[in-house]
């Protein structure tokens, strides 16, 4: 399709002193290439959710692989028939991932990271490994894998607190940690080490790069995305999810299909609050 965008998403968490200077030339490249999302830069690193023409894409990883600290980052690719975002963002933060814990340097020290490939294998034998959701409650409730341990947390923030509730019978399991696409749990591995877990991989890639390289299989649901799809599919397309834009919840059909869903009112998440 002629007028398909091209929908991008990357990080590395990588020394970047010279922050500040990077914005302006990147924001002036998105402007030149029409993309449209948000990019994120910190003394950490840069994460980055793009989209525009396949062109402007080519252009913008053809500028990044300039720089010797952003060579073959690893993209997300998905395909949408509008343009998710809104507006061109290039911000500058403390983190790119924001946990509140100066002391994880992931560029320095992460987990050990597992493929999709080989946890699809170990669930398809059933062999014993707790599947840990490391996201929001929100996105938990629109898909997760089954049986995968929930934290029920808010806020990546909230993180290294739960971490200090979940049961001591589980710091020698085996345990395999996801996140969306791979950047919460590159922090969230060394919190989790630090608290004495002693058998814990990520994801590689995050649930999308788990779509992408072995499709849906051990999973149930869509998987909530930050942008106006809300959500996708196995298949990397965007679903029936929708964003209540009282409450900025997600709401699955079912919870569309109530009297409390007002578009641009309620919801049955925030009707009681109005």
């Amino acid at each position: 399709m002629a007028d398909e965008v091209v929908n991008i998403a990357g990080y590395r968490f990588t020394n970047l002193p010279d922050r500040d200077d990077l914005q302006q030339p990147l924001r002036d490249l998105c402007q030149h290439l029409s993309l449209k999302g948000t990019i994120l830069l910190a003394h950490e690193g840069i994460n980055f959710f793009l989209a525009g023409s396949q062109s402007s894409v080519d252009s913008f990883i053809e500028y990044l692989e300039q720089d010797e600290r952003l060579t073959n980052i690893p993209i997300k690719v998905s395909y949408s028939d509008y343009q998710p975002f809104r507006r061109m963002n290039v911000r500058l933060k403390k983190e790119i991932i924001s946990l509140g814990l100066p002391h994880i340097k992931p560029a320095v020290l992460t987990g050990e990271e597992i493929t999709p490939t080989d946890l699809k294998q170990l669930l398809d034998t059933g062999e014993e490994v707790v599947i840990l959701d490391t996201r929001n409650e929100y996105e938990c409730r629109i898909g997760t894998f089954e049986n995968a341990l929930e934290l029920d947390i808010r806020s990546f923030r909230d993180f290294p607190k739960a971490v200090e509730e979940m049961s001591e019978e589980l710091k020698d399991k085996p345990i395999v940690m996801f996140c969306t696409g791979g950047i919460r749990c590159e922090k969230a591995s060394v919190v989790m080490m630090d608290a004495g877990f002693t058998n814990v991989k990520q994801l590689k890639g995050g649930v999308l790069g788990y779509f992408e390289e072995v499709g849906g299989d051990h999973w149930k649901g869509d998987c909530f995305v930050f942008d106006r799809r809300v959500a996708v599919n196995h298949a990397l397309e965007e679903t029936d999810v929708v964003q209540c834009y009282a409450c900025r919840e997600p709401l699955l059909l079912e919870e569309q299909n109530t009297g409390d869903y007002v578009i641009a009112k309620s919801c049955p998440y925030c009707v009681d609050k109005q």
